[in-house]
């Protein structure tokens, strides 16, 4: 209900603005003024950007695209290099958090052997989170020099990303007591004052499924077996439709497995600067900007080429 309100809401200022602007153009035919006339233009140029605003988000058409969003990520095999590079995926999603002014919570983060994150759990909150980091999930490839070689040469890692919706309590996930198997540990990390002194980190154990999932960064137990719990609920919804669509899947006589290499967008920095995602062919020249967290571009085309492909 409050989306639906948010979106009344935004269609009435898109009306008065409209309303406005035809106002000044109004008195922009009676009066030679310059000052007016870049106003009317500003004003134009703000309209246009509101209604391609909504023409984007009527491209959210599923169940979940409006949820929160728990994305997890981790390295492939290649040791410290594809560590680094997860950490450096790690911060690049961070950073489009930021810009969508979205609220992000690091759930769980274990730290590389040497540099570099071995996994990585992060909470995006705010309305379609879970819609437009939906075209991330996928392996991403990196190809750089590397700075752990001193030999200078050029390396290529992966890192596989994972997005699930938070699962609201108005959607039934039995989880019952007895097939959880609850550990305690203490919070690792590079140390300094935002680590735990005490054992609050929690590791929750799925026994029916296997589905381990933790969360360390709260220094109050509770809170952190409640975030874990979240991340549960959600990884169960997520096992219970890919069981149901393998199921489909079967009665059609087709096979749907997801596999590893399934790469979806590939980062080079060596021997040229190029970013492309490989679903839609688009394609960045400035590798730091995608870096820093400019990822609307891919996310717009992945979701125009998923409502094309649904409507032909």
């Amino acid at each position: 209900m409050n989306i639906l309100k948010k979106d009344v809401d935004r269609y009435d200022v898109l009306l008065k603005d409209i309303r406005d602007i035809d106002e000044f153009i109004s008195l922009g035919k009676d009066e030679n003024d310059n000052e007016l006339e870049t106003d009317i233009y500003n004003s134009i140029g703000k309209l246009e950007k509101q209604i391609r605003d909504i023409r984007f988000t009527m491209m959210f058409s599923g169940k979940h695209d409006i949820s929160n969003a728990i994305l997890s990520m981790h390295p492939g095999a290649g040791g410290t290099e594809s560590q680094d590079w997860a950490e450096m995926l790690l911060r690049m999603y961070m950073r489009w958090g930021e810009r969508k002014g979205y609220k992000t919570s690091l759930l769980d983060k274990q730290a590389g052997d040497e540099a570099g994150i071995k996994s990585a759990t992060v909470l995006f909150e705010g309305d379609f989170a879970y819609g437009f980091l939906r075209s991330e999930i996928g392996v991403h490839r990196l190809v750089r020099i590397s700075p752990f070689d001193a030999n200078k040469r050029r390396h290529t890692s992966f890192a596989a990303v994972e997005v699930l919706p938070e699962i609201d309590d108005n959607i039934e996930i039995e989880i019952k007591p007895d097939d959880l198997k609850v550990d305690t540990f203490r919070s690792s990390g590079a140390g300094g004052q935002h680590v735990n002194v005490t054992d609050s980190a929690i590791r929750i154990t799925h026994i029916p499924t296997g589905i381990v999932v933790q969360c360390q960064n709260e220094r109050s137990q509770h809170k952190n077996r409640s975030s874990a719990m979240k991340v549960l609920k959600s990884r169960l919804y997520d096992q219970k439709l890919k069981e149901q669509g393998e199921e489909v899947n079967k009665l059609r006589g087709k096979k749907s497995a997801i596999e590893w290499g399934s790469q979806i967008r590939s980062y080079v920095f060596q021997p040229y600067t190029l970013v492309k995602d490989h679903r839609t062919n688009v394609e960045k020249g400035n590798g730091h900007a995608v870096m820093d967290g400019e990822l609307d571009d891919f996310m717009t085309a992945f979701l125009t080429h998923n409502i094309q492909n649904t409507s032909s």
